[in-house]
C-alpha cells in the first residue's frame, strides 16, 4: 500500500474514532437527562399520591420544579442538551446502524427513527421552556386532548387515533416484558458489574421497566377509548394517566407503586449512561 493510501486510511480511522467519541458522549449525557426527568416525574407522583394534588406530574411539572432549584437555568440548560445529544445517538442509530449482530437491520434503524423523533420533541420542549421560563412545556393532559382533537378532524381521524392508541398499548407492553425478561442486558456491559451492583441494576430495570410500560399502555388505552367514543376529553397525558391509578380499588397505594417504579427507572437511566454499550 503507498503512502497516499495509508494516510487514507488514517483519517479514516480516525474520523470513525472521532465519531464514535462523539457518538458516545452524546448518548451517555442523552440517559442520564432521562434519568433526571424519570426522577423528577416519580417524585411528583409521589406527592400527588400523598395529597398534594397542585402538582403537576408530568414532563412539564417536572421542569417547573427544576427551574425552582438554586441554578436551575444552568440545570435546565444542561438537561435540554443532554437529550439533543440522545437525539442524535438515535440519529446515529437510524443512519449508521447500532451495536450488536443485528444493529443494522432495518427494524432496528425504524426503532431508533421513532426514538430520534420523540427525543426530539422532548428536547425542543425542554430547551424552549429554558428560553421562556413559561409553562414547562404545557400540560401533557391538554396537549393530549388538542393532539386527538385535531387529529378526529381529519378524514378517517377516527381510525388513525385508534390505531395510535393500539400502537402505544403494544409499545408500552413491549416495554414492560422486555424489561422483566431483562433484554436490557444485552445492553449493559455486564463484564464491569460487580456481583451486588448487577443486582442492584436488574431491581431497577426489572421494576422500573415494568411501571414505565404499564403507564405507557395506560395512556395508550385512553387514546383507544377517545377514539372509540369520539372525544378527545378522554384522551389522557402522564399526569391525568397517573392520577388515574389513585382512583382504582387499590387507592393511592398503586399510584405510590407506580411513582415508585418511576423513581426506579430514573436510577436505571443512569445506569445505563454509566454501562450501556455504544
Amino acid at each position: 500500500m503507498d503512502t497516499g493510501a495509508w494516510a487514507w486510511t488514517g483519517r479514516f480511522r480516525a474520523r470513525q474514532a472521532a465519531r464514535g467519541s462523539v457518538t458516545e458522549g452524546a448518548a451517555r449525557a442523552g440517559l442520564a437527562a432521562r434519568g433526571v426527568i424519570y426522577l423528577l416525574v416519580g417524585a411528583l407522583a409521589l406527592q400527588v399520591a400523598f395529597g398534594d394534588t397542585s402538582k403537576q406530574a408530568d414532563r412539564g411539572g417536572a421542569l417547573e420544579e427544576l427551574a425552582q432549584k438554586p441554578f436551575g437555568a444552568v440545570l435546565l440548560w444542561a438537561l435540554g442538551i443532554g437529550l439533543v445529544g440522545m437525539a442524535l445517538w438515535r440519529l446515529s442509530e437510524a443512519l449508521f446502524g447500532s451495536v450488536g449482530k443485528d444493529g443494522r437491520t432495518a427494524r432496528k434503524r425504524l426503532l431508533a427513527t421513532g426514538r430520534f423523533a420523540c427525543y426530539v420533541f422532548v428536547a425542543y420542549s425542554v430547551l424552549s421552556f429554558a428560553v421562556s421560563r413559561s409553562h414547562g412545556g404545557g400540560s401533557s393532559d391538554q396537549q393530549s386532548r388538542d393532539a386527538t382533537a385535531r387529529a378526529l378532524e381529519i378524514p378517517a381521524g377516527q381510525w388513525l387515533v385508534g390505531a395510535a392508541g393500539v400502537g402505544v398499548v403494544v409499545g408500552g407492553i413491549w416495554i414492560g416484558v422486555w424489561a422483566v425478561l431483562r433484554k436490557y442486558h444485552d445492553d449493559l456491559q455486564l463484564g464491569r458489574m460487580s456481583r451486588r451492583t448487577r443486582r442492584l441494576v436488574d431491581v431497577t430495570g426489572v421494576v422500573g421497566g415494568a411501571a414505565r410500560g404499564l403507564v405507557f399502555a395506560a395512556i395508550g388505552a385512553f387514546a383507544v377509548r377517545a377514539a372509540v367514543d369520539y372525544s378527545p376529553e378522554r384522551a389522557k397525558g402522564l399526569d391525568d394517566t397517573l392520577r388515574t391509578f389513585a382512583d382504582t380499588p387499590l387507592g393511592p397505594s398503586l399510584l405510590v407503586c407506580v411513582a415508585a417504579g418511576l423513581l426506579l427507572f430514573g436510577l436505571f437511566s443512569f445506569a445505563m449512561a454509566r454501562w450501556q454499550h455504544v
